[in-house]
């Protein structure tokens, strides 16, 4: 019999956590934080430690607390990490000394980022750090024998993304948050599709799939990042002669391959490329330390306010020499486009000044508010700002039905999302056959669901 509690991450966009019962073994996977609340944090130097009650009382954290209640917490064997975006692995810091000495498995650049975490919270870990490479197993000792897991490579919109797959006696089961089918990524290789279907075919199959459903309302196949690759070029062409205006580019940190995209094109325009923020060094000091840097000695990357502060002296003075990739695309408070735009820093905006957003804007109220309110700021100022440079890393519908084809699952659980957003992927499955209540089922946030 197989088990699932739905732990987070099933009635919002963020804390996404599942546990999985087999026998008397529970394997957690992935524990991420809930971003909204945290976005007026993130970028401060001057925020304050972060502590787990602190992080818990502005509900950040998934309520992991119910393992407790259903007496699932000390059967706990491992902590899987699918992927290093903080709805993933962010509350890794503040729940892991609940599961004492239980080992946290996740790829060589997302338990780097995890690295990169604690040192910036000042914190320790007493959980052994397992680094396991894309596309290859390992196995969860546990009470009720061994358990085999593969790591799939897969694309998303950042590093060493894997589909973790837990086998059973009765089944596989696949969790695939988050992921897209980039079959032209601009670093790194396709999907492994190859062992996917593999493993829909052996034994007994796809018993249970946890499926990314943030946007399977939307009827279409997510493009390739080649495409939003165009797109910065097509953005950057406007700079690429002038020689008296600043260029600005803001984008998410962890997406390497789009800040990879930025650097090649920035240095076409013959600029000097500084990057700028704490969670832009996080990210690419851990792609450093995982040998997956793809821009070493291409930039300069600066992470203290006096040395920020300094180079934005510079700039002000010699507008055409620097292009800037900082932090601010959601125009989160404390960030370097945030301080800029507030007049916080040397550096003063300027008519004909270019601002590049990479990113789109995160569907929450607060970014939508805060990020209507700096564009129209630098618009009068009169900045050219160029918006939704972008296309996502998550899959759309034609993507869930090419999963649903390959994977063959018995069951699917949609997550990622509220129930409007989830809502959807079960209309796809009842394309393929699937019963609502049967085969395919609804959760929320703390439920447990049992396949005998």
């Amino acid at each position: 019999m197989i088990e699932v509690c739905t732990v987070g991450g099933y009635e919002e966009v963020g804390k996404n956590m599942t546990a999985i019962k087999i026998g008397e073994d529970v394997i957690i996977i992935d524990a991420g934080v809930f971003l909204p609340p945290l976005m007026d944090l993130q970028e401060s130097e001057n925020q304050g430690r972060n502590t787990e009650k602190k992080m818990r009382k502005i509900k950040a954290l998934p309520d992991d607390k119910v393992l407790d209640e259903i007496g699932w917490r000390d059967k706990v064997r491992a902590i899987i990490i699918s992927h290093a975006h903080l709805d993933h692995i962010g509350a890794i810091p503040y729940i892991a000394h609940r599961y004492p000495n239980t080992p946290i498995y996740g790829t060589p650049f997302t338990l780097s980022v995890l690295e990169r975490i604690l040192e910036d919270e000042k914190m320790t870990l007493k959980n052994p750090l397992k680094k396991i490479k894309p596309d290859t197993s390992f196995t969860v000792k546990g009470k009720s024998g061994n358990h085999k897991v593969d790591f799939i490579h897969v694309t998303h919109s950042t590093l060493q993304v894997v589909f973790p797959v837990i086998h059973t006696k009765d089944g596989a089961i696949v969790y695939t948050l988050d992921f897209k089918f980039d079959n032209f990524p601009t670093m790194g290789k396709a999907p492994n599709y190859k062992k996917m279907k593999q493993i829909a075919k052996k034994g007994k199959g796809v018993k249970l799939m946890i499926v990314d459903s943030l946007y399977s309302g939307e009827d279409k196949k997510t493009p390739s990042e080649r495409i939003a690759r165009n797109l910065l070029e097509d953005a950057f062409s406007v700079a690429k002669h002038d020689r008296k205006s600043a260029l600005f580019v803001t984008t998410f940190s962890s997406h390497i391959e789009r800040l990879k995209s930025v650097v090649e094109f920035g240095k076409k325009t013959g600029r000097q490329i500084i990057i700028m923020g704490r969670s832009m060094n996080k990210y690419i000091n851990a792609a450093r330390k995982a040998n997956l840097d793809p821009f070493r000695s291409k930039i300069k990357l600066l992470k203290y306010r006096r040395q920020i502060n300094a180079m934005l002296k510079k700039v002000n003075k010699n507008r055409g020499k620097y292009l800037i990739l900082c932090t601010g695309h959601q125009a989160e408070k404390g960030s370097i486009m945030d301080r800029i735009v507030g007049g916080e820093t040397p550096f003063k905006f300027k008519k004909g000044d270019n601002v590049v957003f990479a990113s789109s804007v995160i569907p929450t109220p607060a970014s939508i508010l805060n990020r209507d309110k700096m564009d129209k700021r630098l618009r009068n100022k009169g900045v050219r700002v160029q918006t939704d440079i972008h296309v996502s890393g998550h899959a759309s519908g034609d993507d869930l039905r090419e999963l649903l084809k390959i994977f063959n699952p018995e069951h699917i659980i949609p997550a990622h999302g509220s129930l409007q957003q989830e809502t959807p992927m079960i209309e796809i499955g009842n394309e393929f056959g699937y019963n609502f209540g049967e085969t395919s089922h609804l959760s929320s946030d703390g439920k447990v669901l049992t396949f005998k």
